[in-house]
């Protein structure tokens, strides 16, 4: 089928031309037509399969009616992300050329006066993260009440970072009478509940690959003790040739401390993370996307933003405790019909995660073992996977999401640099819970990347514990 079959615009077809697209993927063949007859939907799918072309097209055509007014939306689209919702404007910006549509970008990192200006002027599509979409309710200086079409993107991901709450908040200030998109890579308990109670007889959409790692990637795991690592990495960078690394961190405190080790050993690198304005995280990703800058620290969250070619090499400097985020980590480097290198270092305590990570993936990954015998001094109690530190396999065999590692901020401030979301109390476990897309979805055509088996159908729903969320009621940004 070919997109000129889906009931899309002349304006839109003729932007997906210049795009050089001419195939819809799965999730844009089965959702574009749904959307266009105004019916809701909940969509399965991982990024990387279209998802974002698959409710931007749409809309442009549905926006070709109508106009904006002052401080009232017309389209709202909530993302987790400062990344994910600048990504969106990118794709209206891109198939939107031949549209006179006013839309605007909403999240925290950036001045006040400039977002009140452009709601002032009227919008037609506010992308927006739930936290700084509050702040200007609240302000008065927003009014949701027209907003024809809602868009909530990455379901699941809101629910890791705590944005459930804002979300129904944001609901309840909507119309009844409204359409709604409802997309999630996974499908567990609460969100289930969330979409019952916001879908309208939606048709239900599920196009999720299977878990499997890039076929052009190389995959290697050093067995390393946790004190050695900051030179095991400095070997690594030495010995391989590289051209673009991306070394990957459990927490925002970590990459950090990475950066400041390499300095010290004479390698330029920098980090981009939640604690970092969104000046400086635009600035860094520029020079890693130019090349001048060769090497990147991240950690999960930020890292969804970052989509460039010529990634040689990246490095699992600690390893993922959601086995799905490593799928996703690795598929940062073999894109474009490159090749690519994965080296992931794991330590004693690591150990159930790369066993984790090697049976969702259906195999053994290759490993060299440099341990000196050394072990934590004081080993941490058991944990299981209802514990917030999880991602271990809980007793009946079901697998449970972890939380990772404390976030290293403190209280309960806001910051700017957050990752658009507000920050939460010391070690609560929000900054390791990586979002696990790939950051940018090349839509309208998919990417080569993996996902979870999850969803709807075929797809397997991924179960929470019914324990109470911690600082749930905090708001993200």
């Amino acid at each position: 089928m070919s997109f000129s079959h889906l009931g899309l615009s002349a304006k839109v077809l003729s932007a997906i031309d210049s795009a050089g697209y001419k195939t819809p993927t799965p999730i844009q063949e089965q959702a574009i037509p749904h959307v266009l007859a105004r019916r809701d939907v909940l969509g399965i799918a991982q990024t990387g399969t279209g998802k974002t072309a698959a409710f931007v097209l749409p809309m442009l055509t549905m926006l070709e009616q109508g106009r904006a007014r002052a401080r009232m939306p017309r389209t709202l689209i909530l993302e987790p992300t400062r990344e994910l919702a600048a990504q969106v404007v990118e794709h209206f910006e891109k198939y939107g050329k031949n549209h006179k549509l006013n839309v605007a970008l909403i999240i925290g990192g950036v001045s006040f006066g400039d977002q009140d200006a452009k709601l002032t002027r009227g919008v037609d599509v506010l992308i927006a993260t739930p936290g700084r979409l509050l702040d200007h309710s609240e302000r008065g200086r927003l009014l949701l009440s027209g907003v024809e079409l809602l868009v909530i993107d990455e379901a699941d991901r809101m629910l890791d970072m705590g944005f459930i709450h804002d979300i129904k908040r944001i609901v309840a200030m909507l119309r009844k009478e409204r359409q709604t998109l409802f997309f999630s890579a996974t499908m567990p308990q609460e969100i289930t509940k969330l979409a019952d109670q916001m879908l309208r007889d939606p048709a239900r959409l599920a196009v999720t690959p299977q878990a499997s790692t890039v076929d052009r990637v190389e995959q290697r795991v050093i067995l390393t003790d946790k004190s050695a690592k900051p030179n095991l990495l400095v070997e690594v960078l030495k010995t391989e040739t590289t051209d673009r690394v991306l070394v990957f961190t459990r927490t925002k405190h970590g990459a950090d401390k990475v950066v400041r080790a390499l300095q010290k050993s004479g390698f330029g690198a920098e980090a981009i993370h939640g604690n970092k304005s969104q000046n400086q995280r635009e600035r860094v990703l520029a020079d890693f996307r130019n090349g001048k800058l060769r090497i990147l620290i991240a950690t999960d969250i930020a890292a969804r933003g970052i989509d460039v070619d010529g990634v040689s090499h990246v490095v699992n400097y600690d390893l993922p405790n959601i086995p799905e985020s490593y799928v996703h980590r690795i598929g940062r480097t073999a894109r474009a019909g490159a090749d690519g290198i994965a080296i992931s270092f794991c330590d004693h305590e690591e150990a159930p995660f790369l066993r984790d990570i090697e049976r969702m993936i259906r195999m053994s990954i290759p490993s060299t073992d440099k341990r000196t015998g050394e072990r934590p001094a004081h080993r941490p109690a058991q944990q299981n996977a209802g514990n917030r530190n999880g991602g271990r396999p809980h007793r009946n065999g079901r697998q449970q999401r972890g939380h990772g590692g404390g976030n290293g901020g403190g209280g309960n401030s806001r910051h700017n640099g957050n990752n658009g979301h507000r920050s939460q109390a010391p070690g609560n476990g929000h900054q390791g819970r990586h979002p696990s897309q790939n950051a940018h979805e090349g839509a309208p055509r998919a990417e080569a990347t993996a996902g979870e088996p999850s969803g709807i159908g075929n797809v397997t729903f991924l179960q929470r514990t019914n324990e109470p969320r911690r600082n749930a009621g905090h708001r993200a940004r």
